[in-house]
């Protein structure tokens, strides 16, 4: 059959021939001994379904088959409005089973089974000779299960994804509660595996790009793209049981601890212990967003404890950052010093102010963050600003000599690394 044209629909009713219309009537009485039939007796082979309420099963299916059987019996004696939106209740069955979380393969096991145990129904009854009678009403079976097994699937599955989009934004919204310290039911964090603390992650994209920048729409689309990737690999990397919220251009995550069963007497759990992160995640995350990642984690010992170390991590993840730190894993042994100056307050201020000469001249500014960021290694400053080495030294000469310290000791380095943290860190 050639591809562009169009499946049939279900058969029209005038199309059945009279034969085939008495044969269907024989079972017309036999409807409620058929549905019980199948619903108590057949589909009891069915893993899933024996496991279900039993008015569900008694009541409701039983519905649904009588339901089915009346309607290919209509459509047999050609009543009117057999046809017009006739899958309109099994479209709705099938939206409350996906809500009852039964399963797809079985809801659709069901409407097959109740189609076999009817054609084995009108060949009981068929007659010697009515063999094209029921070539018809199998037709007739065939064609309208194609539809109703489409509808049915496609109900389902569209319930389905609008639940899952609910339980997604209801723990969204659970996950921004508690990283902002608002009251969560206990219950509900514990649903959400993170009773017991765990890893907070605060975690940022280096999105620079050096093609044109596009439209604000399309940027907007651009990034959410690359946040849902960083989302989808960071549940790669950390398993599924990750919690990722994506707010604005940064991504947070709490990473649960794990409650191992104990192998001792009475099966006890033993006390939870802190996620362990791969060595490599920093890598794996820019290998699966196709840009460099830095990742700022901070421990929290208890639920309780999330929003402080959601705003810890935040801190770290913009000093490392506003420092023009390489990308990777920092914690906030890494950046101590660093944490300390970014406090607010009026030395935060004074030492800020140290650099206004200097930033005036953006030269001297940028040779002054390389060489604070390379360590004071002056050959390494010169490299990745590409000029020569005295050129690098008569910079900081100057720039030290704006700031009234030596940048070269010891103690004129501290000074321009916490000036230059405050700078950076000022709101």
């Amino acid at each position: 059959m050639d591809d562009r044209t169009p499946l049939p629909s279900a058969p029209r009713a005038e199309g059945c021939s009279a034969a085939a219309r008495a044969v269907a009537a024989r079972c017309e009485p036999r409807v409620n001994e058929l549905a019980r039939l199948i619903t108590r007796d057949t589909f009891a082979d069915l893993l899933h379904y024996r496991s279900l309420p039993t008015d569900m099963r008694d009541i409701e299916i039983a519905a649904t088959v009588r339901y089915g059987l009346r309607l290919f019996l209509r459509r047999v004696r050609g009543e009117t409005g057999a046809e017009e939106d006739s899958y309109r209740y099994f479209r709705e069955r099938a939206a409350q089973r996906a809500e009852e979380g039964l399963p797809l393969h079985v809801l659709l096991r069901t409407h097959l089974m109740a189609r076999r145990i009817l054609w084995s129904a009108l060949r009981e009854v068929a007659r010697p000779g009515e063999q094209g009678a029921l070539l018809e009403l199998a037709d007739i079976l065939v064609t309208a299960q194609e539809a109703m097994i489409g509808d049915v699937a496609e109900s389902y599955l569209d319930e389905q994804a609008a639940l899952a989009a609910e339980q997604r934004e209801e723990r969204r919204s659970l996950l921004r509660a508690l990283l902002a310290g608002e009251e969560v039911p206990a219950a509900r964090v514990e649903d959400m595996g993170a009773a017991d603390g765990g890893l907070v992650l605060a975690l940022r994209l280096d999105a620079d790009d050096p093609r044109p920048a596009p439209g604000a729409a399309l940027a907007a689309v651009a990034d959410r793209r690359r946040l849902r990737r960083l989302q989808a690999a960071l549940e790669r990397a950390l398993s599924r049981d990750v919690l990722v919220l994506v707010e604005g251009d940064r991504c947070h995550a709490i990473v649960p601890r794990r409650r191992e069963p104990s192998t001792g007497p009475g099966h006890e759990t033993s006390p939870p212990g802190l996620p362990v992160l791969p060595a490599d995640l920093a890598q794996r995350l820019a290998a699966d967003c196709g840009q460099p990642v830095h990742l700022a984690v901070c421990e929290a010992d208890t639920a309780a404890d999330y929003a402080d170390a959601d705003r810890t991590a935040a801190d770290i993840l913009a000093i490392v950052r506003a420092l023009g730190r390489a990308p990777g894993v920092y914690r906030l042994g890494d950046v101590l010093l660093e944490y300390h100056l970014s406090r607010p307050g009026r030395g935060r201020a004074a030492l800020a102010a140290l650099l206004d000469p200097v930033y005036d001249r953006p030269d001297l500014a940028l040779t002054l963050r390389t060489y604070v960021a390379q360590h004071q290694d002056r050959r390494a400053t010169a490299g990745i600003l590409g000029v020569h080495r005295n050129t690098v030294d008569n910079r900081i000469s100057r720039a030290g000599a704006l700031m009234g310290a030596d940048v070269t000791s010891p103690q004129g380095y501290a000074l321009a690394l916490a000036a230059l943290t405050a700078r950076e860190l000022r709101p």
